[in-house]
């Protein structure tokens, strides 16, 4: 599908400096389609405008003509969604028709599941639709193909040992982050307005700040929890959608409670305007000897305190409610202890399709670490299912935090690449994402949402707001005042 695309460039250097080398954008909004939301698109089906037919077709067009420049397609089934597309929409205002892609984790129906792993590389078609795709399903979309991912998902940039990686098409030199790296990418580059993602440590909401992109990693539980987590010590990992818009997301919870309704908290309902009230916004910046931020996160952190002062928010600084080193360490090994898992048991449920010779550096190094010593993973699940009640304390004091999602703009293709040796590219990991895993750690909500560009690189700033368990549409509803306070094409490339 990316034959033809030269190799990622290896940078050992984060973050737009000096010599990065700008590449055009690239992307379909030359499609006015394309520039549609999802909302937007609803509303043109609803009122006859567009068929179901016309946005599909569009959306697999787009697809087949941007996906050789950014590689962001992992499987597709392009035929069958067209043969499957509705006559009529059963519900006006509804997601049925939605063209849409399901990360490469999640079982599809006629689709290899090979987790972004060459060790998987050969795997058969899946017999059935499973987990939140499923639900996706249930809601009317049409699932069109599956995006791309890294090795099981625990890098957070899309980029392989063995195919070309997939590009931020704001700039292609650089990353679109990860683990949701295709979705974002589509979603960016105007394929489709809402794509799945899954963030187990900010999976969603990292290539959603990478691709100046909206992405809600919503509380654990707000929707369908995955199977396999279940005996874990710790869950740490959500699904959800990269979207353009805040009110895309929005809409996308709305309609899903219609199919999957969880009893742990209450509904978001549909999220049409801001908090009711003023809200405490506690802002997290540099995190001493853990986290320096880059100068374009760091005035765009400042930007967006200040407006949301000059909406009424009280604002002040804060530190994290938990003590950064300690965490650190902590979902550093819990991660090590998920490697090690995701590679012993795939022998088990993958049988002659596993190739272990094929896994990356990353991946070897990661469970070789956990061998070494098994026994800290008692310690280490106790600190990290003590993380909510922390995020709670905090919640007394603040109801919104306010953070950079990454502590630099999206740094060349390379820095983060499957063929880095294991430690330098742990601790690059460990220095670019500092922020992000503490939601997943106590099962809370956390938003990224698009609030600046580098200008030198043409690369997006995203700005995260995170709040205690069950607060998503607390946070919706102030990400939409953000969006509606500073109108932008930050969403949109072209």
């Amino acid at each position: 599908m990316d034959a033809t695309q030269d190799d990622g460039q290896v940078s050992s250097e984060p973050g737009s400096s000096g010599g990065d080398p700008r590449r055009p954008a690239v992307h379909t909004f030359d499609d006015e389609l394309a520039r549609l939301d999802a909302v937007a698109t609803i509303d043109a089906l609803d009122s006859g405008q567009l068929s179901v037919r016309e946005v599909v077709a569009a959306a697999i067009e787009r697809a087949r003509r941007i996906d050789p420049q950014i590689g962001a397609v992992m499987f597709e089934r392009y035929g069958e969604a067209l043969t499957s597309v509705p006559a009529r929409r059963a519900r006006r205002g509804s997601f049925e028709g939605l063209p849409t892609f399901i990360k490469d984790m999640v079982p599809v129906a006629g689709l290899p599941c090979t987790w972004g792993a060459a060790a998987l590389e050969g795997a058969p078609p899946q017999k059935r639709t499973r987990g939140v795709a499923r639900d996706m399903e249930a809601m009317g979309m049409s699932l069109v193909g599956t995006s791309t991912m890294p090795e099981w998902g625990f890098v957070p940039s899309t980029e392989f040992p063995e195919r070309t990686p997939t590009r931020n098409p704001w700039n292609p030199a650089h990353t679109i982050g990860g683990s949701s790296g295709g979705a974002a990418a589509l979603v960016a580059a105007g394929v489709v307005p809402v794509a799945h993602a899954v963030d187990g440590g900010g999976s969603t909401r990292i290539p959603a700040a990478c691709g100046g992109l909206v992405g809600l990693k919503p509380s654990l539980g707000r929707l369908r929890r995955h199977s396999d987590e279940r005996n874990l010590p710790l869950s740490v990992s959500v699904d959800g959608v990269v979207t353009r818009t805040v009110r895309d997301t929005a809409r996308f919870y709305a309609e899903m409670e219609r199919v999957f309704r969880p009893r742990s908290m209450p509904p978001m309902g549909e999220v049409t305007g801001p908090p009711s009230r003023r809200l405490r916004v506690g802002v997290l910046g540099a995190i001493p000897g853990l986290a320096d931020i880059d100068e374009p996160t760091r005035s765009t952190l400042q930007s967006t305190a200040d407006l949301l002062a000059e909406l009424g928010h009280h604002v002040e600084e804060t530190t994290p409610p938990v003590e950064p080193e300690q965490f650190r360490d902590d979902f550093i090994f819990y991660y090590r202890f998920l490697v090690f898992m995701a590679t012993n048991t795939a022998p088990v449920v993958h049988g002659s399709h596993y190739d272990r010779t094929r896994l990356t550096k990353f991946s070897q190094g990661m469970a070789a670490s956990f061998r070494a010593e098994p026994s800290r993973i008692v310690g280490v699940s106790r600190r990290l299912r003590r993380v909510r009640a922390r995020m709670a304390a905090a919640t007394r004091d603040f109801d919104v935090m306010l953070s950079p999602t990454v502590s630099t703009v999206p740094p060349l293709l390379g820095h983060l690449g499957a063929n880095v040796d294991f430690e330098p590219l742990l601790e690059r990991i460990a220095a670019w994402m500092p922020y992000t895993p503490l939601a997943n750690a106590g099962g809370t909500p956390a938003i990224s949402v698009p609030m600046g560009v580098d200008e030198g690189a043409h690369l997006p700033v995203g700005i995260m707001l995170s709040g205690d368990f069950g607060s998503d549409a607390l946070l919706v509803q102030l990400a939409l005042e953000l969006e509606e306070a500073r109108p932008s094409d930050l969403a949109r490339i072209g």
